[in-house]
């Protein structure tokens, strides 16, 4: 979802790009990936490749590993050969979703699920083998080209008459088409560091699932639950509100609101 984004905005920018899908460079093989980036002598990397099946993560801990820590250790490696920065695209899961209110950069990671411990190993790799990087956080991640929520919703309301989700989990609804130019603005700004990007708003599950419902004509109705009567493998931030300042403040933009990327998303959707 994200990268046919991110490759969309760079050719807005008029910047080349160079988009590897797993065919032609396999992060967990470091020969491959390495020899692929290599090849393609970038001055920037945007590493937005991930395995973010957040439930199965819980069965299969160490794929989850294999993809989210050790594959961006051998895209840092190749950085290191280029001396050229990255950026690592990493998650609201890093925390515990127990701070009242939103969450800053400063705050310390306690992630919770196996997802969120190995999106924070890897952000840790990046760290510590790239001193040039930019470690953009997101959250509740929307576009098209992929499964997200939206498409979950709009599916389901086809389908029932009554749809009953959840409305005790707290953050922000992305889409990619927001966030793509924001993560290629900050990427060519220079102020390095670790930032929260997400369109403007908060809102739940519930309230998200409303507004899809009512954007779209649809007549379902929309029953708020809790968390408890949804029981899931893994465990969900109840806070997963990120606050934006550091990149504001550092580019001097604000994000579209939350709702406002919705209805992009609907008016573009196939």
């Amino acid at each position: 979802m994200l990268g046919r984004e991110l490759m969309a905005a760079a050719a807005h920018y008029n910047m080349e790009a160079v988009g590897f899908d797993i065919g032609e460079g396999d992060i967990t093989n470091r020969k491959s990936i390495q020899h692929a980036i290599i090849q393609a002598a970038p001055r920037l990397i945007i590493h937005a490749a991930a395995y973010t099946q957040v439930d199965k993560a819980e069965h299969e801990p160490d794929m989850a590993y294999f993809i989210n820590a050790t594959g961006t250790q051998n895209v840092c490696t190749a950085a290191q050969q280029l001396n050229v920065p990255v950026v690592y695209l990493s998650t609201d899961y890093v925390f515990d979703g127990m701070k009242a209110g939103p969450y800053d950069e400063w705050d310390v990671p306690n992630p919770q699920s196996v997802y969120g411990k190995s999106k924070f190993a890897g952000e840790e790799y990046v760290r510590a083998l790239c001193p040039k990087h930019y470690i953009v956080r997101t959250s509740w991640l929307c576009g098209h080209g992929g499964a997200n929520f939206v498409e979950t919703i709009l599916k389901l309301a086809g389908e029932r008459g009554e749809l009953k989700v959840v409305n005790d989990q707290h953050g922000s609804p992305t889409f990619c088409q927001d966030l793509a130019p924001e993560i290629i603005r900050l990427a060519e700004s220079g102020a390095h560091g670790t930032y929260h990007i997400t369109n403007q708003g908060y809102t739940t599950w519930f309230g998200f699932a409303q507004k899809i419902v009512e954007l779209s004509g649809s007549k379902a109705r929309v029953v708020p639950c809790s968390t408890a009567e949804f029981p899931r493998p893994a465990a969900r931030p109840t806070n997963s509100r990120l606050s934006p300042r550091l990149y504001e403040n550092a580019i001097g933009i604000r994000m579209p609101a939350w709702e406002e990327g919705l209805r992009s998303y609907l008016d573009q959707r196939p």
